[in-house]
């Protein structure tokens, strides 16, 4: 080696055994399933099933703990499960005692490190379910005074998780989580629309030009323009109150592929009848367990109602970028906020940037319902294994979308001003409003009226005052653009609100 060139370093030979013997120093405890044995870490909650999972499933690097409402729904479902068993005398009082304490306890955001696993498994969420049976297990253990893994006392499969089955209780969680994560969506939305209607509100007399297919059509305030964000929203809003109820449909008791395989013919009534007390929901058992295991309508449903969200969520977030665009060269109807620098060479250039960002986030919610529609198809036989990515794909797309009409409400729509003047020149030199004086003069006459304003660049009013001998006030009458945006009746949002 030349003298010139730099020596790679090595580990010395006692940095190596001390790493080692840190390495086996690592307290552990030894536990086994039916593929055979292994360490588990002595300081976790989880066990052998959840050791196996984190080492298999290395795909997204996101745990089931960046889903709380997931993490919180499974502890609920447990909770219901352990009370039916107990009542029903399927296991013994003190245990179920301690179980449920275990779950109030993650329930209340505890132990919420302790759900490593990725959100892309394999195995329908078994690993998922049995990270929850675990993590109960040891903890109850704790509670009544035992040490993690001494699950004689208390076991992950024979008692936390008595008579349930992962294709039963994920499935429940799952629709739990969703009915969490649906609420605060569900009031950004209530949120964004109040936003819109007091624009509205505020607009009610402002006139500018409606436009359809991008080029000038005939006039309109920009009270109306406002509300008919606010109007899809409600729409919206509404959509999403509806979709709630298919998720209460639940299947406990059903275990394996809906007939109740390993559980007490009493649990499934019990235990849906607990579950409904708990959470104070209407919850009921599916009329045809088998024909459960595989229908995924429900979050089928979900996802479309949030992608027609995101839908009209994009248009309102594309329609201010265009009536912002300029402003000297482009629409200049409204101003969105000024939030930061527009470039890094322009000075002075300031873009949508909230608007550009709501757009992504919807781009992502498309992706969900892309993701969620493949997934539901793919029920072979008597059970979808895909409910993780489903829950996943769902729990991340309406999060997003919760935290993206938050944004756009109290950064751009809350702070949008008008160029009144603008809107008010728009609508008076648009020709198209020429189509106004078709009963009066006939077609053939207002398309030509219509074609010289265009070309002198002067108002349909002033032209028309040249070349008809209709009096000056009913062209006044005919031509004025807050009556012509009033045909309907329409100002803004409902009075009642």
């Amino acid at each position: 080696m030349s003298d010139h060139q730099p020596a790679q370093a090595t580990p010395t030979a006692s940095a190596t055994h001390a790493a080692n013997a840190a390495h086996e120093a690592r307290p552990t405890r030894l536990e086994h399933d039916c593929i055979g044995t292994m360490e588990v870490p002595a300081n976790v909650y989880w066990g052998i099933h959840t050791q196996r999972a984190i080492g298999n499933f290395t795909v997204s690097g996101i745990p089931d703990s960046a889903h709380p409402q997931l993490v919180r729904a499974y502890a609920t479902v447990k909770r219901a499960c352990a009370e039916a068993n107990a009542e029903l005398g399927l296991i013994d009082g003190d245990k179920a005692r301690a179980i449920v304490a275990a779950c109030l306890e993650i329930e209340g955001g505890k132990l919420a490190d302790q759900f490593p696993v990725d959100v892309l498994q394999g195995g329908a969420g078994t690993s998922t379910n049995m990270n929850m049976n675990e993590v109960i297990a040891n903890r109850a253990l704790e509670i009544i005074g035992r040490r993690r893994g001494d699950y004689a006392v208390i076991h992950p499969n024979d008692t936390v998780n008595h008579s349930q089955s992962t294709n039963d209780t994920y499935p429940a969680a799952c629709k739990l989580a969703l009915i969490d994560a649906l609420g605060p969506l569900a009031e950004e939305t209530k949120r964004l629309a109040k936003s819109f209607h007091d624009l509205a509100d505020r607009h009610i007399n402002d006139v500018t030009i409606g436009r359809t297919q991008l080029q000038d059509a005939v006039p309109m305030t920009y009270g109306q323009e406002f509300h008919a964000f606010a109007s899809f929203l409600k729409t919206d809003l509404a959509e999403l109150e509806r979709v709630v109820p298919r998720l209460m449909s639940l299947n406990l008791g059903a275990t394996a592929i809906g007939t109740g395989i390993c559980a007490d013919l009493r649990f499934r009534k019990t235990a849906t009848e607990h579950l409904a007390r708990i959470t104070g929901l209407p919850i009921t058992a599916a009329p045809d367990p088998v024909a459960a295991m595989t229908d995924m309508s429900a979050y089928i449903a979900v996802s479309q109602t949030v992608k027609n969200l995101a839908v009209h969520l994009k248009k309102a977030a594309d329609d201010l970028r265009l009536l912002n665009s300029g402003p000297h060269d482009g629409f200049n109807d409204l101003n969105v906020p000024a939030r930061q620098a527009g470039s890094s060479i322009m000075p002075g250039k300031v873009n949508p940037v909230i608007p550009e960002c709501v757009d992504q986030c919807c781009f992502m919610v498309f992706g969900m319902d892309t993701t969620v529609t493949w997934a539901a198809s793919e029920g072979q036989l008597q059970l979808n294994a895909f409910d993780p990515v489903m829950i996943h794909a769902l729990l991340g797309g309406i999060d997003l979308l919760t935290r993206a009409m938050a944004m756009f409400r109290e950064r751009c729509v809350d702070g949008i001003t008008i160029n009144a003047e603008v809107g008010r020149r728009y609508a008076a030199y648009s020709p198209s409003i020429a189509a106004t004086l078709n009963d009066a003069i006939g077609y053939e006459h207002a398309a030509d009226i219509a074609k010289e304003a265009a070309v002198s660049g002067r108002s349909v009013r002033e032209v028309a005052g040249e070349r008809t001998d209709l009096p000056a006030d009913e062209l006044d009458a005919l031509l004025d653009p807050i009556a012509l945006s009033r045909r309907l009746g329409q100002t803004c949002r409902e009075r009642h609100e």
